[in-house]
């Protein structure tokens, strides 16, 4: 069956519980400084907490291959949000740091399941607009980033550190919801099957190697934007506020770039959409250290939307690459989008130690033109 038509209502929702799942994941770093005081934690421990959430990505691919196998895409998406939810709303009743690495570690497997059948539904509900239905879902999943941690204080100031737990009710909510709206039938389309991680990579691996070799070069211009943006902002300006303010901005403009990138790339063409901002974002970075005042807020504003529009753009390339294995192919993208994000931000940072921080900025945007000799050989466009 062959879902040609945009589903509006159900790309949505897949979108909204997007947001609803990643408000939880956005948990852990607005309240670490109470997980710190109440279990007299070290740096060094808390660190480790977001390396654990973390490291259950690398199954990413098995899950594909799981989902894909048994049918089970839709059910792991309306059971993802809850299982996230009940193990980071427990966080902050965890007596022990084994306990709390436990909690956390659940958090991580629940999220791949999550993340990693829901683009195929959201591909399926997206008919012959993928790229439109991409943007959507990914718009969810960046506003959360924005509501998740002030949800997580008011939450805890109003509720209290004991009773903290109870925020988990509206993932439950979220879970029935798509339980009675998701189509049942979905069941029926994922037909059983005995695919391989191997055959998902050979379906898509005249797309998934020069993606990967976008993800790489884009990923060091992701890394110096989004994680030390604020400490360049205030070694600059001395001012803590101005330093959040510029990360706001970043981040508000990715959103819309996310929300038009991917609807720009069904009418368009995604290699070509693709092209334009990856040239763009490494000149305006450039922009960005070389020049003073307002001309240095346009290019923060415009160093968002390009650098963090790709992503929709390469999920719709995937799944429309993927007929046969869509799950399994999109794990092989999130675990190379994450493998290369995690070594672009330690090698970023090394950069800064070594060179000093504007040289950081600079290293990274001419990294990200090394971009377009990759997205040259995509023979989709």
């Amino acid at each position: 069956m062959k879902l040609e038509r945009f589903q509006t209502g159900r790309v949505m929702l897949v979108a909204f519980s997007h947001f609803v799942h990643d408000v939880y994941t956005s948990f852990l770093s607005p309240l670490l400084p109470l997980i710190i005081e109440k279990l007299s934690l070290s740096l060094s421990q808390a660190g480790l907490m977001s390396t654990v959430m973390q490291t259950p990505a690398l199954l990413n691919p098995v899950i594909g291959l799981f989902a894909d196998n048994q049918g089970l895409a839709r059910w792991l998406v309306i059971l993802a949000p809850t299982l996230t939810a009940f193990s980071m709303s427990l966080i902050l009743n965890a007596g022990s740091y084994a306990l709390l690495l436990v909690l956390v570690f659940l958090a991580g497997i629940s999220v791949a399941l999550y993340h990693v059948p829901s683009p195929v539904l959201v591909a399926k509900y997206s008919g012959d607009k993928k790229g439109r239905g991409m943007s959507i879902y990914m718009t969810g999943g960046e506003a959360a980033r924005t509501v998740g941690p002030m949800f997580a204080v008011a939450a805890v100031s109003f509720l209290g550190q004991g009773r903290f737990y109870l925020v988990m009710g509206l993932a439950v909510l979220i879970s029935v919801l798509l339980y009675f709206s998701l189509e049942k039938e979905e069941e029926k389309i994922s037909i059983k099957r005995k695919g391989s991680i191997k055959s998902a990579y050979d379906e898509i691996q005249h797309v998934l190697l020069p993606i990967t070799g976008v993800l790489a070069a884009r990923s060091f211009m992701h890394a110096t934007m989004g994680t030390f943006l604020t400490v360049f902002v205030e070694k600059e300006t001395g001012s803590l506020w101005y330093a959040g303010a510029a990360l706001a901005l970043y981040e508000a403009f990715g959103v819309a770039g996310i929300l038009c990138a991917g609807t720009l790339s069904d009418r368009v063409g995604r290699r070509r959409v693709l092209f334009w901002v990856l040239t763009v974002a490494p000149v305006a970075i450039l922009t960005f250290v070389f020049t003073i005042g307002w001309i240095k807020i346009v290019m923060v504003a415009i160093a968002g939307f390009t650098v963090l529009s790709t992503t929709p753009v390469m999920l719709a390339l995937v799944q429309e690459n993927a007929k046969k294995n869509p799950s399994a192919a999109n794990g092989l993208f999130m675990m190379a989008s994450f493998f290369v994000r995690s070594v672009a931000v330690f090698l970023a940072g090394m950069i800064g130690d070594i060179a000093g921080l504007e040289n950081m900025f600079i290293i990274s945007a001419l990294i990200g033109f090394f971009a377009l000799p990759f997205l040259l050989k995509l023979d989709h466009s």
